[in-house]
């Protein structure tokens, strides 16, 4: 008994090692901190909703900035929502946006097949639950 009993921690105490704590961002793959209440990572065109370094929900796909318009990297707050927004500089809807910067880039629904003019695109769903999730003041985290 003493033996599996000392195998079994053996083995928490490796994956725990590998894996880091169970639920925190980094064991779940999100590069950003804490605070954050929304990560982005730019070069794997990923998100997530976060709420105390835990992931709830994500990482989930993006498309983000074309080079010409690149999406900023830092820590924003959000703004404001605007669940019908339409942009009249680029001429299109941009439904559940939660703008994070004092530019006008904001995650919204669009093409997960198109790059952007900055904005954060997600699909239907997942603009849904960034636009519930987040509000006025909460954290963004853009990183590379």
């Amino acid at each position: 008994m003493y033996r599996r009993i000392t195998a079994v921690l053996a083995g928490a105490a490796a994956a725990a090692a590998t894996f880091g704590f169970a639920g925190s961002a980094q064991a779940a793959g999100a590069p950003c901190g804490a605070q954050a209440k929304a990560c982005v990572q730019l070069s794997t065109d990923t998100a997530w909703l976060m709420d105390g370094g835990k992931v709830v929900r994500g990482g989930v796909p993006v498309t983000v900035g074309k080079p010409a318009y690149p999406t900023p990297r830092g820590t924003f707050h959000v703004q404001y929502k605007d669940i019908d927004h339409y942009s009249k500089e680029f001429n299109g809807p941009m439904p559940y946006s939660v703008f994070f910067t004092n530019t006008g880039v904001a995650f919204h629904q669009g093409s997960l097949k198109a790059q952007s003019h900055g904005c954060v695109h997600l699909s239907h769903a997942d603009a849904v639950a960034f636009y519930d999730g987040l509000h006025p003041g909460d954290v963004v985290q853009v990183v590379k």
